[in-house]
């Protein structure tokens, strides 16, 4: 039995919060934890109570934490009103490519130099990286800096309105397919099998991309979070059960033992 769902204001209080420049461009960035570094790109609309929770398991893992703050309120509760606000000012963006299958995101430049910067200053041997729904091809753009050794793709929803595409650039997937087999390394994606934004077209092709280098963990509806306000989606945050056993955990667990495994000495 779950508790009853709700959402409350997060301050992020126990979370460092940096100004860093890259490319002539300044975020905020919240960081925590040591060890090996793990960029973690919220979902829509934000970074909130749930997102900052998971960033929390990555850090109590033993990892240093490096969530930039891209679009929305960070810390505010999620709402409908305040989701739709926070997609449309993305998609209108010119740090964001929504709609083309075939383009990268322009501000994946950014977050590889963020990645870098990380890696940098934790050290380790490389460092890991999770991109969710609107940012979740993201963390496979992170694959053309060299220290990103572990991408993780939750649910990942670009482009949008399309049941299939992978939203980069086809001379950077080719480069990420040739690090890949060069590097011996592996993509992990994670999906509820019925997710409205992320379909299996998606998933689909990027088997078809990636071969054996992706490998897709597609969850049962029924083993999302209910109560939620909206369909089985967002596979570590919103629609986690934080329960021994449940899928949605085991997803979780695999996920920082993918981590532990690449980053750290």
């Amino acid at each position: 039995m779950t508790e009853p769902f709700l959402i409350h204001p997060e301050p992020l209080d126990d979370f460092d919060c940096r100004e860093l420049t890259f490319r002539s461009d300044t975020k905020p960035v919240y960081v925590a934890g040591s060890g090996p570094g793990v960029i973690v790109m919220s979902e829509m609309p934000g970074i909130y109570e749930h997102v900052a929770r998971f960033a929390r398991m990555v850090r109590d893992a033993g990892f240093t934490v490096w969530m930039p703050h891209m679009f929305g309120d960070a810390g505010r509760p999620p709402t409908p009103g305040y989701g739709v606000a926070s997609i449309a000012r993305a998609c209108i963006s010119r740090e964001f490519h929504a709609f083309s299958a075939n383009k990268s995101s322009p501000i994946t430049n950014w977050l590889r130099a963020l990645a870098r910067h990380a890696h940098d200053e934790c050290g380790g041997k490389g460092v890991g990286a999770i991109g969710m729904c609107f940012t979740g091809n993201f963390a496979l753009n992170l694959m053309l800096e060299p220290s990103v050794l572990a991408p993780v793709l939750s649910q990942p929803s670009l482009p949008l309105f399309k049941a299939g595409g992978m939203a980069i650039d086809q001379e950077e997937l080719r480069c990420v397919k040739d690090r890949l087999e060069n590097e011996d390394l592996t993509v992990l994606g994670y999906r509820f099998e019925g997710d409205p934004f992320c379909k299996k077209q998606r998933f689909d092709d990027y088997e078809a991309a990636l071969g054996d280098r992706f490998q897709a963990r597609v969850l049962p509806d029924a083993a999302a979070r209910t109560g939620t306000p909206m369909a089985p989606h967002s596979v570590v945050t919103m629609h986690l059960i934080d329960e021994a056993g449940q899928p949605t955990r085991d997803a979780v667990d695999e996920i920082l033992a993918f981590y532990t495994t690449r980053l750290q000495a």
